[in-house]
């Protein structure tokens, strides 16, 4: 089963899509639950969680701190990290399951991170075509998620909450050999210019 972890940076909308991608994967049993880290003020996002039966947890501190302290909230053996806004393609709870599988058996830790689609519906620009650029030569970004068995995420320290890229530098800590990129598309909504 999968606990998901999901900072929420107050944005109502992108919770909302990134939510409704994961609602088959409840309904399959594959998530057991979901915790939306936001910060203290942010009534609207308290309001996502009640409705769509999430925990919720205010949290003041770093983007890092914020992910380290809603993978504490969780008690599954595997702990999926999203991004507000990211949303999952069909067919993650058959690869996701299978890859989880995978793992357990093999005796060799290694994490998944999805693989990157830009949205359909963001602007197709030069500065894109960079950004898709730079992922192909230095790897996977923190916006493509990660899934991760708890133990492998304590081991390697989890997500250091006073470290700066805390979430790069996670990634990197697993390298090319300890993280499989998914067949399954996760689409990433741009950020406003």
């Amino acid at each position: 089963m999968i606990s998901v972890i999901i900072p929420t940076e107050g944005a109502e909308p992108p919770v909302v899509a990134t939510l409704a991608a994961l609602v088959p994967g409840a309904a399959a049993g594959v998530i057991r639950d979901v915790v939306l880290v936001d910060r203290p003020g942010s009534s609207a996002i308290e309001r996502v969680a009640d409705v769509a039966g999430c925990q919720f947890l205010k949290f003041d501190g770093s983007r890092a701190a914020a992910l380290a302290a809603g993978a504490k909230q969780t008690r599954s053996p595997w702990l999926m990290f999203l991004h507000a806004g990211s949303v999952l393609d069909t067919g993650w709870i058959d690869e996701a399951a299978q890859f989880m599988q995978a793992v357990s058996l093999s005796g060799h830790q290694r994490a998944g991170v999805f693989r990157y689609a830009r949205s359909p519906y963001d602007h197709a620009g030069i500065r894109n075509g960079v950004k898709s650029l730079a992922r192909f030569i230095s790897g996977p970004s923190s916006d493509q998620g990660l899934l991760i068995s708890r133990d492998h995420y304590e081991r390697l320290g989890g997500y250091a909450p006073a470290a700066r890229r805390a979430e790069a530098k996670l990634l990197a800590k697993l390298g090319r050999a300890g993280r499989a990129t998914l067949r399954t598309r996760i689409f990433v909504a741009g950020r406003p210019h």
